[in-house]
């Protein structure tokens, strides 16, 4: 397994939001929802996105955005346009007065605008939660990221265009697997560009990547960082030292989340017991998992669970 491989292999879409949006000039949409993660790429036009994201930016047919869930940002046909709609979080659309547009600019399977014939067609995809985009993954990306039309494999886009239209059986699957690979091409692209190979990247890092590979896929084990060092060849001193510097925590907090994220994954997707749960994620006990739990993110496993499910 490559330096990269448990990085790019964390987001996994379930049921993800995913449209199509034609829009003819002018317009513009301010996003206050905060997802995960949002990809937005341009399948025919351009567009502008501006807002607290930093300087604006075009995006031209081909080209790809992938946004870290937080700031507010505003996607435009130009950075003077007002916005007219508004995404509230809960993926509420709304106009300037407050009024629900989701029926009003319907415009079919997956389909959404002020056109059907709109100059402007975008490709919207988010992930809803931090499990499912990959917390690895996050931590590594910057707020907004874009990849150029001649930097990625951009026939991806057209293969998602004609498969967002479809209704046939498990299309929901297709997609979701679609918008992952989609995703993943493009953050490959990413770390192979000069720039990041230039920095240095955290998860190529020969003693840094190997220890979260070992976290990643060994959450069971009863890790130390004397473990750890011992594992990646280092000393516990040097082990620290590096893994504080790239990652920006100690290992063992790493860990403490990395276990806690995977539980509250298997917490919604399966019906194991609170126990098997944590045995599962490297804690002894029910009771264990309860209290990291709890105490990190503020609620039981069991409120989560039905939290996660209700919604």
């Amino acid at each position: 397994m490559d330096g990269l491989e448990h990085l790019l292999s964390g987001p996994r879409a379930r049921q993800a939001f995913l449209l199509q949006m034609v829009m003819e000039p002018p317009w513009a949409v301010r996003i206050e929802d905060d997802p995960a993660l949002t990809l937005l790429t341009v399948a025919r036009g351009a567009t502008w996105i501006t807002g607290e994201l930093g300087e604006p930016v075009r995006l031209h047919e081909g080209d790809v955005a992938v946004v870290r869930g937080g700031p507010v940002y505003t996607v435009a046909d130009h950075p003077a346009t007002r916005p007219r709609v508004t995404i509230e979080k809960g993926n509420v659309c709304v106009d300037p007065d407050g009024q629900l547009l989701d029926q009003r600019m319907a415009l079919g399977v997956r389909t959404w605008g002020n056109s059907r014939d709109g100059s402007d067609v975008l490709l919207v995809g988010t992930w809803a939660a931090e499990t499912e985009a990959g917390r690895p993954l996050l931590a590594a990306l910057p707020a907004l990221l874009v990849r150029r039309r001649g930097d990625w494999d951009s026939t991806l886009v057209d293969l998602l265009s004609s498969e967002l239209l479809r209704e046939d059986p498990g299309q929901e699957v297709v997609l979701d697997r679609l918008l992952d690979l989609l995703l993943v091409t493009v953050v490959r692209s990413w770390l192979a560009s000069e720039e990041q190979v230039t920095r240095g990247l955290t998860h190529a890092d020969p003693t840094v990547g190997e220890a979260l590979r070992l976290m990643h896929h060994h959450p069971e084990h009863g890790w130390t960082i004397a473990s750890l060092a011992q594992e990646v060849g280092v000393s516990r001193a040097a082990l620290a030292r590096r893994f504080g510097d790239l990652v920006g925590e100690p290992p063992m907090t790493y860990l403490t989340h990395w276990r806690l994220s995977l539980a509250a994954d298997l917490l919604v997707a399966t019906d194991d017991a609170i126990d098997r749960v944590a045995r599962r994620v490297g804690y002894g006990s029910g009771f264990a998992l309860s209290a990291a739990f709890k105490r990190v993110r503020g609620v039981s496993p069991q409120q989560h669970r039905r939290a996660a499910r209700s919604a």
